[in-house]
């Protein structure tokens, strides 16, 4: 299969890449690098079967030759993007998204679309379910993000049903993994970075919220596995064990051999409280679960990101 990656020179992105090359499948990677970078492409620069094109899917593209599948992973991720690249993540949530699905439906490819937990917002609902409508500010500084992937799925949804197209949407959940940048305000990047520095960790609030790590590699099996899937509505790919922050610190500092040093800071506007998936769609569609403990995950990210600190 001959399969366009949009944002594949980003985190996740690239990581799909190389499942996919690793499975015989050809790649076209698209990418603007504006937060992606070349360097998480390196594996690949001399592999026949896959292409790096410059590309910024918010502007319209084409892509020549057969194509099976389009999967969009394009948007910038991080909490220091939204208020940076706010326009950039609405124009690639709203226009890209469009432009990939008409790449899709001329090409007859089934179509992936990678949106987010970030759709139900600080929600009220726990854990998460797909049919849950979420809690979310639409006008907030995390508006740009979760609004954008909301529209994204309902886009998806509306090609799906005015065309028949094969379509499927991932919601992701925290994840976390080599290639991520140091410097992107998430919390595994930024404490694991502080952990190794020999830092205080900085924590917001008192600590008590919570998020659902999957490490990376559990991550892209449930992607590649649901992109074979025949169910066009969101599927939750996540870890349902939920830490408390404080709690994670905790692990971070003591796998890489730090001081329990923690520096407590106000809690930023609309950071959701609670995130945890119920990963019940995913299990029974996909039969996936993720298998990586988190301590397991954060041995290989402490030692993929030492030689960057």
């Amino acid at each position: 299969m001959r399969v366009v990656v949009t944002g594949g020179a980003g985190f996740l992105g690239s990581h799909f890449c190389d499942r996919l090359i690793a499975e015989g499948h050809e790649v076209v990677c698209l990418d603007n690098l504006v937060t992606g970078s070349e360097a998480n492409l390196a594996g690949l620069a001399r592999e026949p079967r896959f292409r790096f094109d410059n590309q910024d899917v918010s502007q319209p593209f084409s892509v020549s030759g057969e194509v099976g599948a389009v999967c969009h992973f394009a948007s910038p991720a991080s909490p220091v993007d939204f208020a940076r690249l706010s326009l950039e993540i609405l124009r690639v949530g709203s226009l890209g998204t469009m432009h990939c699905l008409e790449l899709a439906r001329a090409k007859g490819a089934r179509f992936l679309v990678t949106c987010t937990s970030e759709a139900y917002g600080d929600p009220l609902v726990h854990p998460q379910k797909e049919d849950y409508w979420g809690n979310v500010n639409p006008v907030g500084p995390r508006s740009c993000y979760d609004e954008s992937k909301r529209f994204s799925e309902a886009l998806t949804m509306a090609y799906h049903r005015k065309y028949g197209m094969a379509t499927r949407i991932a919601r992701i959940f925290n994840t976390y993994g080599p290639r991520m940048r140091l410097d992107d305000g998430r919390v595994v990047p930024a404490l694991v970075a502080q952990a190794l520095r020999g830092e205080a960790l900085t924590v917001f609030g008192d600590g008590s919220q919570t998020r659902s790590f999957c490490y990376v590699d559990d991550e892209i099996d449930g992607l590649r596995r649901l992109l074979d899937c025949d169910d066009p509505y969101p599927v939750n790919i996540g870890n349902p064990r939920e830490t408390p922050i404080r709690e994670f610190a905790r692990i971070v500092a003591e796998i890489a051999g730090a001081p329990e040093r923690i520096e407590y800071r106000p809690l930023p506007p609309d950071d959701p409280k609670r995130r945890c998936p119920d990963i019940g769609r995913a299990r029974k569609l996909l039969g996936w679960e993720p298998r990586v403990s988190l301590e397991d995950g954060l041995r290989r990210t402490l030692e993929s990101f030492r030689p960057r600190v």
